[in-house]
């Protein structure tokens, strides 16, 4: 057997135990804000009453994709009351929507500059590759070290786990904008910036909102593995009827997984195409592809 062997683990051991002793307050602050931002949220999911909730998810629904939609969602919401799982699917749902905001604002500007710069896309995409096949435990230990037990370091974890798609549909939508179009824009005098606003990111919007899409999957299939680390929810009982091979306990809570999934994979899904009061909304936020940079007046 060959002696010879990298000390890969032991130069990990040290990084880590170099920031560990270092940037101790530093990591303190930052599992501080996301207790705080997660807190917030779970107190709005979870203060109103759960009929409250389920009616405003049945407008949304209605909005996005029609009666149908909006009649399901509200059945399958009420499936989650009757199993007594409406908490726990709450504390998941914050933990999502937290961990799956702050990956897209941190996704979506690195791949609009990945599509602006082929360096940056040259540094970006090996990065990428190692976030996506990393299993997932193993960002679990260093969150550990560096938030202690909790939502903390589950939400760190979703966050990183979910973040190259983002970056990547972002990317490939912003550069499949067809170049004729863009160069109209410079043609008429029209500054990079107005170009991103008015014409690529409208036309890369069908691509964006499928990444966004993706991270909030990613995001909510990391939920079993944030209750590994204390982060309690649906993922805490899938975990705790695994530990005591409790049949019913999981597949209440996986079904609630589930229904969380589905909801907002097809809300999501409903937003990209432009055909919903919610996408409309959406163009008013951004402007729609409509609005293409204007002639510039001659003199």
């Amino acid at each position: 057997m060959n002696d010879f062997r990298i000390p890969l683990g032991d130069w990990a051991d040290v990084a880590v135990d170099f920031v560990t002793d270092n940037l101790d307050g530093f990591f303190d602050f930052l599992r501080a804000i996301f207790l705080a931002l997660y807190d917030a949220v779970d107190l709005m999911l979870s203060s109103p009453p759960f009929w409250a909730i389920i009616a405003v998810a049945g407008i949304i629904a209605l909005l996005a994709r029609g009666w149908v939609f909006a009649i399901v969602s509200i059945a399958a919401l009420t499936l989650i009351v009757g199993v007594d799982q409406w908490e726990n699917a709450m504390d998941s749902l914050a933990l999502i929507l937290v961990a799956a905001v702050i990956a897209l604002l941190i996704s979506i500007p690195i791949g609009i500059a990945a599509a602006g710069s082929k360096t940056v896309s040259a540094v970006v995409r090996p990065i990428l590759d190692l976030m996506q096949t990393m299993p997932a435990f193993v960002y679990l230990i260093p969150a550990l070290l560096l938030f202690r037990v909790g939502v903390v370091p589950g939400i760190v974890a979703t966050i990183i786990f979910a973040l190259a798609p983002g970056v990547r549909l972002t990317e490939l939508g912003i550069r499949g904008v067809d170049s004729e179009v863009v160069e109209a824009g410079q043609a008429f005098g029209a500054s990079k910036w107005r170009i991103l606003r008015q014409i690529q990111l409208p036309l890369a919007m069908p691509t964006i909102m499928a990444g966004v899409n993706q991270v909030i999957m990613l995001s909510l299939s990391m939920v079993v593995i944030a209750g590994m680390v204390g982060a309690g929810g649906l993922g805490g009982d899938i975990v705790a009827a695994l530990n005591r091979i409790d049949v019913g306990l999981g597949v209440e809570a996986g079904i609630s997984v589930v229904i969380l999934a589905i909801f907002l994979d097809r809300l999501t899904a409903s937003l990209g195409h432009g055909r919903t009061y919610l996408s409309r909304i959406l163009d008013r936020v951004i402007p729609s592809r409509r609005n293409v940079v204007a002639p510039a007046r001659t003199r």
